[in-house]
């Protein structure tokens, strides 16, 4: 069956409010070098795509200025170099942009073969997330079996995969999240403890249930208005991993505690990253959680799906903060 020339795209018609995304038609996109084309089929919302939309996160240069970082669907059509996928197989797929359309291109070695038993829509549900999580929690910080981390953000797409991933690699689990039902449904998915951060101090928290020894690593995407807290809350020899800056970009630091504790603070933003480095992400992901998914021992958390026309309602829900796990755009 012949490609079409044109398809629909969520286009960012004019920053600010989510009404300002809007249905468009663009020229079919054609891979390049190891690239494959993928007819979506669904297309997760995340955090970076509202900024986005808002003017405050300008796609990398060459990237597309679509909105939408993870897909899933099938491989339509294969630029040159490409022999790890045929056309017709069904994907996930981490991209720079380009996820709110009926197709889009994305680097051959950040694509994955859609875990056995999981729907499309959980399927686009998976990259940006945990590419996140795998690669911060347990590359950059090493979060070891015995170990216990603090989650924030537990109900996010990234807080519910992080809390899944943690439990799976026999760490002890505490998460923070903004509501009874939010905290109710992170203790469903493994977490030993769930902080109402709106009723409870989680520092704490952290200091009874640790017997004031702290937590081993924290994941953190609330940023300076946490920091004091965060640093406090973690033990000796603790690491923390940025991940983003909800709550502010800057703040004061106490370094006498950093280095009593001996403390690590790392951070890293996933969009910048170099195919190189985001495929080896994909290889991790592949050996060590595809496993677990297709095991059903680790399953993304879907909110809401909602078809791509949708979009801007996928933003008001993103942005009310009333989901809990992933909100998806289907085609």
């Amino acid at each position: 069956m012949p490609l079409p020339q044109h398809m629909k795209v969520v286009e960012i018609a004019q920053p600010g409010p989510p009404e300002g995304l809007k249905l468009a038609e663009r020229p079919l996109p054609q891979p390049g070098d190891n690239e494959v084309l993928v007819r979506v089929a669904a297309a997760g919302v995340n955090r970076p795509d509202v900024e986005q939309r808002k003017g405050n996160y300008p796609p990398p240069r060459g990237a597309s200025d679509i909105p939408g970082l993870e897909i899933a669907g099938t491989v339509v059509a294969l630029g040159t170099g490409v022999t790890a996928f045929r056309e017709g197989d069904a994907v996930t797929a981490l991209v720079t942009g380009g996820g709110y359309a009926e197709y889009c291109v994305a680097p051959a070695p950040q694509c994955l073969p859609v875990p056995k038993g999981l729907s499309m829509a959980e399927a686009a549900a998976l990259p940006e997330t945990f590419f996140t999580v795998w690669h911060n929690v347990f590359d950059r910080v090493k979060l070891q079996p015995g170990e216990s981390i603090l989650i924030h953000g537990g109900s996010s797409g990234i807080g519910t995969t992080a809390i899944q991933l943690a439990r799976a690699f026999g760490a002890r689990v505490f998460t923070t999240a903004g509501s009874a039902e939010k905290c109710a449904a992170c203790s469903r998915l493994g977490a030993d403890r769930a902080i109402n951060y709106r009723t409870e101090d989680f520092a704490g928290v952290i200091k009874a249930e640790t017997e004031g020894k702290g937590v081993n690593v924290i994941l953190d995407m609330v940023g300076a208005s946490y920091l004091a807290k965060n640093m406090a809350s973690l033990a000796i020899e603790g690491r923390m991993a940025l991940i983003a800056m909800l709550g502010g970009r800057e703040t004061s630091v106490n370094l006498g505690l950093m280095l009593m504790k001996r403390l690590t603070i790392t951070g890293s933003a996933l969009r910048p990253r170099s195919v190189a480095e985001k495929g080896e992400m994909a290889k991790s992901l592949k050996e060590k959680v595809w496993p677990l998914l297709e095991a059903g021992k680790v399953k993304p958390v879907i909110d809401s799906t909602l078809p791509l026309a949708d979009a801007a309602k996928a933003h008001v829900l993103m942005e009310s903060s009333m989901h809990i796990g992933k909100i998806v755009l289907l085609n």
